[in-house]
């Protein structure tokens, strides 16, 4: 049986060492590369193509939730395990619209931990006991409040530039992402949306008053 591979993603050395020395203690799991900011976070997903990303969501260049949505958005097969000490409901309403499979704060123990990991790796949703009301709340809040609920909160950005007139590039380039990701994020809110194209989308946005200055 081959070994389930994980990335670790976290800006504190220490924290990212000591859970790198605990999951390669675990037969069956092994750490093939960690990384301490978003970019890097993205770059060793796509380099080693691991089972699960456990993603801290504070960190250099966006963050977990960033780093969650662009593998998401570039279709990897990696599921994603957010470790982080917050615990408040919008951030676990941010990591669950962006992807996320998992969420566990950094004072679990570290049964939790390894448990999390496979649980997350077998597509199963894993949730920490305390966010786990949290969790819920967030859900239901991701409904009236926004005029699509469907889509995440990077794809209802991307939609919102796009009403207002940025092209793929541009939208890229300003929001630090690569033009591949655009394009799949823009191919993913026709889907979501029902529409053929883009100018489609961009009529249904202005009708609904989604629009972005900057």
């Amino acid at each position: 049986m081959s070994s389930l591979r994980v990335v670790i993603a976290d800006d504190h050395h220490v924290f990212r060492m000591g859970l790198h020395r605990l999951l390669d203690s675990v037969p069956g799991i092994i750490v093939v590369a960690e990384a301490a900011d978003t970019a890097g976070a993205v770059a060793a997903v796509r380099e080693h193509d691991p089972d699960v990303a456990i993603i801290d969501l504070h960190m250099p260049g966006g963050g977990g939730v960033d780093a969650t949505e662009e593998i998401r958005g570039q279709g990897l097969r990696t599921r994603v395990l957010v470790l982080t000490m917050h615990s408040d409901h919008a951030m676990v309403r941010q990591a669950i619209r962006a992807g996320a499979r998992g969420y566990l704060l950094k004072d679990a123990e570290p049964d939790e931990i390894i448990g999390a990991v496979r649980a997350v790796h077998a597509d199963q949703a894993i949730f920490d006991a305390g966010v786990a009301d949290g969790m819920l709340v967030a859900l239901g809040e991701a409904g009236p409040t926004s005029p699509f609920p469907q889509l995440t909160e990077r794809e209802l950005d991307i939609l919102a530039r796009m009403s207002a007139g940025q092209s793929n590039q541009a939208i890229a380039a300003r929001i630090g992402i690569s033009l591949k990701t655009v394009q799949n994020h823009v191919s993913n809110v026709l889907l979501k949306l029902g529409v053929a194209d883009r100018a489609q989308a961009v009529a249904k946005a202005r009708d609904a008053g989604v629009h972005r200055r900057g």
